[in-house]
């Protein structure tokens, strides 16, 4: 389609393994290879979608409350609820319910094919700063449209109470 060539994009198993025979016959492209990637006409950022996968952001008036070091960072009645298949709830803030002078600057992005483009904010608490404890979707993806602008915290690494009620910082690959 085009004159642009990228080297050693492409690989395959020409006699797979016997344990999977069906990898025969097909190539695989190296992601980070090609200039873009694309489902339909949508394009797809970081991987491709994995049909299981779900995202539901649901308004709540659970009264939830964000501590670090002993300091209240945060405490609101109108969270919004972001469920994510194989990950624990995640709780978006109004920016207004946060005290954001708190909050310090950060570099770092990411990107979710699910959600969007992630910005973060740093965490000054207890005299101690928390790097990238916060992120944030300036403009999420459609289906997460609800969480536009507010502001989340790693349940990982602050003290999370929902309720009333404690909840333990769960394991995961940002514990």
């Amino acid at each position: 389609m085009g004159d642009t060539a990228a080297e050693n994009a492409v690989w395959s198993y020409p006699e797979p393994l016997e344990s999977a025979p069906p990898l025969a016959g097909y190539l695989a492209f190296y992601w980070r290879m090609m200039d873009a990637w694309y489902e339909e006409g949508e394009q797809v950022f970081v991987h491709p979608r994995d049909p299981y996968h779900r995202i539901d952001v649901l308004d709540s008036d659970c009264h939830v409350k964000v501590m670090l070091n002993g300091e209240l960072i945060a405490e609101t009645d109108r969270p919004k609820i972001l469920f994510e298949t194989g990950l624990p709830p995640r709780y978006y803030l109004p920016p207004e319910d946060v005290r954001t002078e708190l909050l310090l600057p950060s570099e770092t992005q990411t990107f979710c094919p699910y959600k969007g483009g992630a910005s973060y904010r740093s965490v000054r608490a207890g005299g101690e700063t928390f790097g990238d404890l916060v992120w944030y979707y300036p403009d999420p993806k459609p289906e997460s449209a609800k969480m536009k602008g507010c502001l989340c915290f790693f349940n990982e690494k602050v003290d999370l109470e929902v309720d009333g009620e404690a909840h333990e910082r769960p394991q995961t690959p940002w514990s």
